[in-house]
């Protein structure tokens, strides 16, 4: 077989780094995006989106990556990936107008024996319909996680396959792709691939889910969850990878549409999802943690509080604040004595909030200090550096960033998730 040549239409998170991921283990690799403007930033090596090393890694195999805002570059790919970010409404109901229309370009513009692979997420039922033509096409489930996309793309645990018939074998092009990276192929009618990775959000939402309601126990009994969950992930049923951080609710966006299809789902056939409306009414809980310890521990007292708020990102890593607790929380309080920092997030949607050029200038004669994003910037403040920059003494420190003693020796209030007040020494 000749050299391979991969292509991926749409250039968005999921499409750039998995075109970079393609370059790496030594593909020629074409890029195709319609935005003129985010093409030739990416020709200058300018990459639109945040995400740890995939700069770097752009830079190394520039030999090997081309980037066209042209349709006509993907002609002579061998196999073609559409990978386009799906946007989602506020209540996860994808737009999938734009995979539409990729789809049919590339079966306007590949050869007859490229092979094309949705990578884009789709609801089940998306693929079957569209594979009535005499063209194959594939579904494979996208796993990459922002803030963690190069090592996702990189190294897969994984690949799982959405094929018309599962037995018959896959195009010889796209068997040699997946063979170079070295992992686990599973390979499955489109329907068990559509609903696979809806499968994984659910059961990694009902750790979430049970972190938090746990952690929130322990808030109240005089525990601590930090101690409790080495114990289950000792438990075989549960697992030492298992995801056991309490957290602030769910966010970003993908485990929420999930959920909310999985709801649809069970109302459009008569089974019962209620435990999945639970999951959704527990986030919700939680994202209103931060406004309700500032609320009992401050504002009823102290309305005009001065607060700052560190970290605007739904998490470390990444640029997204899509159905973020810190915007959550921001849209709660009196803007006009807020401060906030984060590193990477640019404008948000929320006016008239300060925002600081650094933590320290956030910090600066604040109440109450809030951190909402676990950077890792933040974990070099000292407590003490904190509280000589503080006028209050309020920290509230959900993912524990800072060491918890040590803040308390300073003379901090200190308060976090899964732990009992009464229970810091």
């Amino acid at each position: 077989m000749t050299a391979l040549v991969i292509g991926f239409m749409g250039l968005s998170h999921l499409g750039l780094n998995s075109a970079v991921a393609s370059a790496e283990h030594g593909f020629q690799t074409i890029g195709f995006d319609p935005d003129h403007e985010r093409v030739g930033q990416l020709r200058d090596g300018k990459v639109h989106i945040s995400e740890p090393g995939l700069s770097e890694l752009l830079s190394k195999n520039r030999d090997r990556l081309t980037f066209a805002a042209d349709d006509d570059a993907v002609k002579g790919c061998d196999v073609v990936f559409v990978a386009l970010d799906v946007e989602t409404d506020d209540e996860g109901r994808s737009d999938l107008r734009a995979v539409d229309a990729l789809i049919e370009l590339a079966l306007a513009r590949t050869h007859e024996n490229a092979a094309i692979v949705v990578l884009s997420q789709v609801p089940p039922g998306y693929m079957r319909p569209r594979s009535a033509g005499d063209r194959a096409l594939y579904y494979q489930v996208e796993t990459l996680i922002f803030g963690r996309a190069v090592e996702r793309a990189l190294h897969p645990e994984r690949f799982i396959v959405g094929a018309a018939d599962p037995d018959a074998p896959l195009p010889a092009a796209y068997e040699a792709y997946l063979e170079r990276f070295g992992c686990p192929r599973l390979i499955m009618r489109y329907e068990s691939a559509e609903l696979a990775k809806i499968s994984i959000n659910c059961c990694l939402a009902a750790s979430i889910s049970a972190a938090n309601m746990l952690a929130e126990l322990c808030e109240s009994v005089g525990a601590d969850w930090s101690e409790i969950a080495p114990a289950l992930k000792l438990d075989q049923r549960i697992g030492p990878r298992a995801y056991l951080t309490p957290g602030l609710g769910i966010a970003g966006g993908n485990l929420e549409r999930d959920l909310w299809v999985v709801r649809r789902m069970a109302e459009e056939y008569g089974s019962d999802a209620g435990v999945v409306s639970s999951w959704i009414a527990n986030s919700a809980h939680r994202k209103e943690w931060a406004y309700r310890t500032l609320q009992s521990h401050l504002l009823d007292n102290n309305p005009h509080a001065r607060i700052a708020v560190l970290g605007l990102a739904y998490k470390e890593n990444t640029d997204s604040t899509k159905n973020a607790p810190a915007l959550a929380l921001l849209a709660r309080l009196s803007v006009e004595h807020v401060t906030v920092y984060d590193p990477v997030v640019g404008d948000i949607a929320v006016p008239n909030v300060i925002r600081a050029q650094s933590m320290m200038a956030a910090v600066k004669e604040a109440d109450a200090v809030v951190i909402m994003t676990p950077w890792d910037e933040f974990r070099t403040l000292e407590p003490s550096s904190l509280a000589d920059a503080m006028a209050g003494r309020l920290v509230l420190d959900p993912f524990q960033i800072l060491n918890r003693q040590a803040a308390i020796a300073v003379g901090l209030e200190y308060v976090t998730l899964g732990v009992s007040e009464r229970g810091l020494y």
